[in-house]
């Protein structure tokens, strides 16, 4: 029963925390847009989101709990106190934790493209990309969850806890990368990534496809050669081309199946025309 309580306690502060995110980032894409966005589709990622948010916290408790039955204990252990710094360190430490973390969630996002790519297109699918329409497909709570838990239980970097304030900046960066405003880090988004970088990788272009995985930092993207960095007034149109955007949550939640469909179709008719022209 106490765990019970507190696990509901606790979705209950993180849908707080989301909304304050939300709040302010839409606040900031209606005060400064750089495209407009219907209000039908905000409310649609507001639902989307409304069920996906408990879902995850659900799914990252229960895998936690269960990795921890199985005891393997860390494999490399990686200290980032950055005590040397000082009192420079209660901030530069979860700011270099949060980077560590982004080299997980690069590896993982790239294992979403490569291996479960018809689940994660329903994130890619969306035409009016925004801080709050920016939702992923439900199953996605639990197999993203489990991509993370598993490395990073192997390999673990100790850094000092974030306060409040920078546990809530890291979270709105992780948002804003998707908002539809005017607001950028220009040069600084070299060192941190902005929405017109994570743009890039959204874009329906073709040599935009598969660049910019990183959510915090481009220099994972940097170093392992899949940086592409926006020209100046870049803003490519997002989605995918096989299907549209979910408008309900059947079509949120058979999206992936969809895809399946759309793109065997695809493929056969590929083949008849190749066939037809031998």
């Amino acid at each position: 029963m106490a765990e019970s309580i507190e696990l509901a306690w606790s979705l209950g502060e993180h849908m707080i925390v989301w909304g304050v995110v939300f709040s302010i980032l839409t606040a900031l894409e209606l005060l400064l847009p750089k495209e407009r966005q219907s209000l039908r589709g905000r409310l649609r990622g507001l639902g989307f989101w409304a069920v996906w948010i408990p879902l995850s916290d659900i799914a990252f408790k229960a895998m936690g709990t269960a990795w921890s039955y199985v005891g393997i204990e860390p494999i490399i252990s990686i200290p980032l106190t950055l005590s040397w710094s000082g009192i420079a360190a209660a901030v530069l430490s979860p700011i270099a934790g949060a980077a560590f973390g982004d080299l997980s969630f690069y590896w993982m996002h790239r294992a979403q493209h490569k291996w479960f790519w018809r689940f994660h297109a329903v994130h890619h699918s969306i035409r009016e990309l925004s801080a709050i329409n920016c939702y992923h497909h439900v199953s996605e709570a639990f197999i993203t969850t489990a991509i993370v838990i598993v490395p990073t239980s192997l390999i673990v970097a100790h850094s000092l806890p974030a306060s409040g304030v920078t546990q809530l900046l890291i979270l709105l960066q992780s948002v804003y990368i998707h908002s539809s405003s005017r607001i950028h880090f220009s040069h600084f988004g070299r060192i941190i990534v902005d929405n017109r970088f994570h743009r890039i990788h959204h874009s329906v272009q073709e040599e935009h496809y598969d660049h910019n995985f990183a959510a915090f930092t481009p220099l994972w993207d940097m170093l392992f050669g899949t940086a592409l960095f926006p020209k100046p007034q870049e803003w490519p149109k997002v989605g995918i081309t096989e299907l549209d955007e979910p408008k309900s949550v059947r079509q949120w939640l058979d999206l992936p199946v969809r895809y399946r469909n759309a793109t065997a179709i695809k493929l056969e008719t590929y083949d008849h025309k190749e066939l037809a022209a031998d």
